[in-house]
This record gives structure tokens, C-alpha cells and sequence, in this order.
């Protein structure tokens, strides 16, 4: 009797020390977890384009259709996935009253994202070397140095240094894969080194297209457009007139463009059209148009009437590459 009860006691003792090993084996051998990619917070954009004319607020930059090319360089830092750091440098070709032909631009921002909705607050800096003063009396000896020379038949001005900056805050709500609204806001206290303050607010809206569309082809599409409209100050007396001798209030106006886009991989061509309210009179005043000619669009800033196309409708064909090093590098 004694010798089955201490092969009982034994019996028990191994079941409970196999129940316990089986316990501590299920706690402490789980299965490995997956491996999870070291996270990279730092990438890079950069991209090139080539338009047939670079309009900026309704206003050609590159004398109507001469047409332009552009290049960016973008490195970024995301804090988290909801909020990047960014810094860039632009460059754009151009052709300004004042013979400069490059426009070359710094930047820096963050951009948070909360949900559906992308924010972006930044600086922007806007150069244009290579200027020259462009002053009124022929041959020089106006308010420029002696040596300068009138721009055009319009007989118009520009200063040498035509830089500036701006403060800005975006926002772009994306309401499903198909259709997105945004809204723009920009500040500058010396609008293209005028002495006018500048500020401009545009609402902003994309529909692309959904990708059964093209099939298999890899191609997408969208329309956007945007409408917008530039506040403008009161000019120094460079650009001063006989009426106004202190300098010109410039005229304010409403800008607006819509497109259609194709893009492929990391190119996109995007045909768009676009135009302002502003007449040909004032929009010689504010671009100081080496073109303008004519003697009929007499303003109250422009009292020699002529007038500038430049500000005038137009269509825009642009063919640009926008590329990531984390995404197409890799």
C-alpha cells in the first residue's frame, strides 16, 4: 500500500511539473515578432520642368510666350509622420524689364498633417540678380545712374534689385482618393522691392481621375484650378508719376486658371489656362512692361496709356518631373 501511494505521489508530481513546463513554455516562447524596417526620417525632392510661358498670379514672368525652365532641389526631415521639416532651393528662367533673366529662390517650412487636412506654413525668398537700374530719361540721367536707358516704347522704369520675400500658410483638405480643396494665404511687406506691400489669397481644387480610366497604362489624370486675388500697396517714388510723386497705388486684382493633367511614373504634363481682371493700363503700371505700347489705356497710375498684354489671358503647356529619393532612388 505504501509503495502505491508513493507511485501515486510520483505520478501527480510529474503531471503538475509537466503542466507547469508547458505553462511557462507557452509565456516565454512566443513566436518572433516581424522585422520592422529601420525608419528613415530623412528624403529628398527634387524635380525640373519645362513650360511655354512661367506665370505667376496671372502675370507672365517670361514676356508672354518665350517660354521657361525650372529646377528645385527639396530636402526634408519628418519629425513624425505627421509633421516635416522642410528647405529648398527653386530656380526659374525669366525675362524682366531690368534684363534680368534668372529667377533663383530659397525657402524653408514645416508642414503638419491632422487627419485629412495638410498644413503648410514657410518663407519664401524670390531673387532676381543680374538686374539693371532701368530709368526714364534716354541715355541715363534720370534717377538711375548716368548710362541707364529707357525700357520700351512705353518709355518705363524698373529698379535693379527687384528681390523680395514672403510669409505664406496653406492648408489642403483631401476628402477621399478623388477630390481635394485647398486654401492659400501669402504676405510680403515689399512686393517685388516696389515699396508696396503685397498679399494674396487664393481657394484651390483638384478631381483626379479614377485609374480604371486608362487601364493597365499606368496613366492618371485630374483637372484643378485655383482663383485668387492680389492686395497691393502703394509704390516708393521710384515709381513715382507727375500726378503721384510719392509713388503709385497699385491696382488690386482677381487671377484665376484651370487645367487638365496627364501623369505617368514621375512625369506629368499639365495644360492649363489662366487670367486676370487687371486692365492693360495698370498692368503696364505694376509689370513695367518693356513691350507695352499704344497711347489708349489711360489709368490713374498710368497717364501715358500704354498698355501691357502681359496680364492678359493665356494658355500654358508644362511638362515637368517631380521625383523623391526615398520612393523612385531606392
Amino acid at each position: 500500500m505504501k509503495k502505491i501511494v508513493v507511485a501515486s505521489a510520483a505520478v501527480l508530481a510529474m503531471g503538475m511539473s509537466s503542466a507547469s513546463a508547458a505553462d511557462l513554455g507557452a509565456k516565454m516562447y512566443k513566436k518572433a515578432p516581424p522585422v520592422v524596417a529601420a525608419y528613415d526620417p530623412w528624403d529628398i525632392a527634387f524635380g525640373s520642368a519645362i513650360m511655354s510661358n512661367y506665370v505667376f498670379r496671372g502675370i507672365t514672368q517670361s514676356n508672354g510666350q518665350k517660354g521657361s525652365v525650372a529646377a528645385y532641389f527639396e530636402p526634408r526631415y519628418n519629425i513624425t509622420k505627421d509633421v516635416q521639416l522642410y528647405v529648398g532651393v527653386a530656380g526659374e528662367s525669366i525675362s524682366f524689364t531690368n534684363r534680368a533673366s534668372m529667377e533663383l529662390d530659397g525657402y524653408f517650412g514645416i508642414r503638419p498633417t491632422w487627419g485629412a487636412a495638410a498644413f503648410d506654413f514657410g518663407f519664401w525668398y524670390y531673387g532676381y540678380p543680374g538686374g539693371q537700374c532701368i530709368d526714364s530719361v534716354v541715355g541715363g540721367g534720370g534717377v538711375c545712374p548716368a548710362g541707364s536707358n529707357v525700357a520700351g516704347p512705353a518709355f518705363n522704369v524698373m529698379k535693379k534689385d527687384v528681390s523680395f520675400y514672403e510669409g505664406y500658410a496653406k492648408v489642403n483638405y483631401t476628402f477621399n482618393d478623388y477630390f481635394s480643396l485647398g486654401g492659400n494665404a501669402f504676405y510680403s511687406p515689399n512686393f517685388l522691392n516696389t515699396g508696396a506691400d503685397g498679399t494674396y489669397a487664393s481657394i484651390t481644387g483638384k478631381v483626379i481621375a479614377p485609374s480604371t480610366w486608362f487601364g493597365s497604362t499606368g496613366i492618371g489624370s485630374y483637372v484643378s484650378g485655383e482663383f485668387g486675388r492680389q492686395w497691393l500697396g502703394t509704390s516708393d517714388a521710384f515709381y513715382g508719376t507727375a500726378q503721384f510723386p510719392n509713388g503709385i497705388k497699385y491696382a488690386d486684382y482677381n487671377t484665376w486658371n484651370i487645367g487638365i493633367g496627364f501623369t505617368y511614373k514621375v512625369f506629368t504634363l499639365d495644360l492649363r489656362y489662366s487670367d486676370t481682371n487687371l486692365s492693360k493700363g495698370d498692368c503696364n503700371a505694376f509689370t513695367s512692361d518693356f513691350t507695352a505700347s499704344g497711347t489708349n489705356n489711360v489709368t490713374a497710375i498710368n497717364p501715358g496709356g500704354a498698355g501691357s498684354s502681359w496680364c492678359g489671358a493665356t494658355g500654358i503647356v508644362k511638362l515637368s518631373a517631380d521625383l523623391t529619393a526615398m520612393s523612385n532612388l531606392k
